[in-house]
């Protein structure tokens, strides 16, 4: 079983690809979705967030909710919006955000190599999300929400991307937050080959985002295998979708925290606390800090840019060397008291999209009391984590642009 495959994707026709064309389902909430699919019933979003279709309170886990998004898919296929292509293919995808672009490969990456670790985590998933996923994927019997791999850069990816690139694309089109999808099928028989055997031969894939997606898929393939012990070959259940970035294109941005007290401190012990691990320095204007092992604070209306005392740097650990890990480990628990940021309601995380303005306002309103901003995880940080087997802190990494849903999905026959 090669690492990734081609497929024949289920995909809109060109002329409906911008009514069709979503967010991901987990960056907005059902109110925001329903808001936004007003005039657009052919958005991917009834099928991904299906409980728009509902009465309002309708419990977005209900088995009605998964129905509901089976039914609109196929009425999308019944209705001609939707089509398959006729032959396995690989699909070039490129985001464009302001300055930065990135180029991709849709691809079906092998459910095997994902439970050998050949195709490598960085996060544990909860239970509760990876449920919701396989009911999603068992209502439709399809995958819709691609996973975000990335990989080693490689030339001979590049060039064939690159040559891909001259010819005219399948969809071109911009967003409603302002990113530009565009996306070439790739069909030649040639060019398919090449691509799956020079992925074959590299030693692993990395995933970027879709941990919970990627595990369902998993958990999807084996209970399909053991109801059907006696067939032969490769199924279509043996992949689950992704998209493929080189780790030289990616962008990760920070991921920042607010704290809703201060663990009973007022601000001057809270500081002197703060000063046992960190040098302390007041700031003029907002702290986005320049460099690893720096944070900016907010506190009472005033930035501070906090350094970590060097001699505390940790050498080895891939995990406790990343900075979300060393604001934990030395201000966040040891001061606020916040073992557990998974489950703790004191602490929230911020998407450094949402810019430093964010945790102004946050801090500003009295909902929370500090904020921290941190730099961003380096792409080589976490494949150090990945391939020494561990795990990253929650809510290390927040990778733009997003990719979307409904421009190739994949069908499980």
């Amino acid at each position: 079983m090669p690492l990734i495959t081609p497929f024949a994707g289920l995909r809109p026709k060109q002329e409906f690809a911008e009514d069709v064309v979503a967010p991901p389902y987990d960056v907005l909430n059902t109110a925001e979705a329903r808001q936004r699919v007003k005039g657009r019933p052919r958005s991917f979003l009834h099928i991904s967030k299906p409980e728009i279709d509902l009465p309002e309170g309708t419990d977005p886990f209900d088995a009605a909710v998964y129905a509901k998004g089976a039914e609109n898919l196929n009425n999308l296929v019944t209705e001609g919006v939707l089509f398959r292509d006729s032959s396995p293919c690989y699909y070039v995808y490129k985001l464009v955000m302001g300055e930065h672009e990135q180029f991709g490969l849709v691809a079906a990456a092998s459910v095997a190599d994902y439970d050998t670790n050949r195709i490598r985590k960085h996060e544990f998933t909860r239970p509760e999300k990876e449920d919701d996923r396989v009911r999603q994927i068992d209502a439709l019997n399809a995958q819709t929400g691609p996973v975000f791999l990335t990989y080693r850069h490689n030339k001979r990816i590049d060039d064939i991307v690159s040559e891909v690139c001259k010819t005219t694309p399948e969809y071109d089109l911009t967003a409603d937050d302002g990113v530009q999808h565009t996306i070439w099928v790739v069909n030649d028989s040639d060019l398919i080959d090449t691509i799956t055997s020079t992925f074959d031969a590299m030693d692993c894939l990395y995933i970027a985002d879709g941990h919970h997606r990627s595990a369902a898929a998993s958990r999807v393939a084996a209970q399909r295998r053991s109801k059907a012990a006696d067939k032969k070959g490769e199924a279509s259940y043996d992949y689950f979708l992704s998209v493929i970035f080189p780790d030289n294109q990616m962008q990760i941005l920070d991921y920042n925290r607010v704290i809703s007290d201060l663990n009973g401190l007022d601000n001057d012990t809270f500081l002197q606390k703060v000063a046992e691990n960190f040098d302390i320095e007041a700031s003029e204007t907002a702290v986005k800090p320049g460099q690893a092992k720096t944070f900016g604070m907010y506190l009472a209306g005033q930035w501070y840019q906090l350094t970590l005392k060097a001699a505390l740097y940790p050498a080895d650990d891939p995990v406790a060397r990343l900075d979300v890990s060393l604001l934990q480990n030395y201000l966040i628990t040891p001061v606020l008291g916040i073992d557990d940021p998974r489950r703790d309601k004191r602490i929230d995380f911020v998407g450094g999209i949402r810019g430093l303005q964010e945790l102004e306002k946050r801090v500003d309103s009295g909902e929370m009391k500090v904020a921290f901003a941190l730099y961003p995880t380096s792409l080589d940080a976490l494949m150090a984590v990945a391939d020494a087997d561990e795990v990253m802190p929650p809510k290390s990494t927040w990778f733009e642009p997003k990719l979307a849903d409904g421009l190739v999905s994949l069908v499980l026959d």
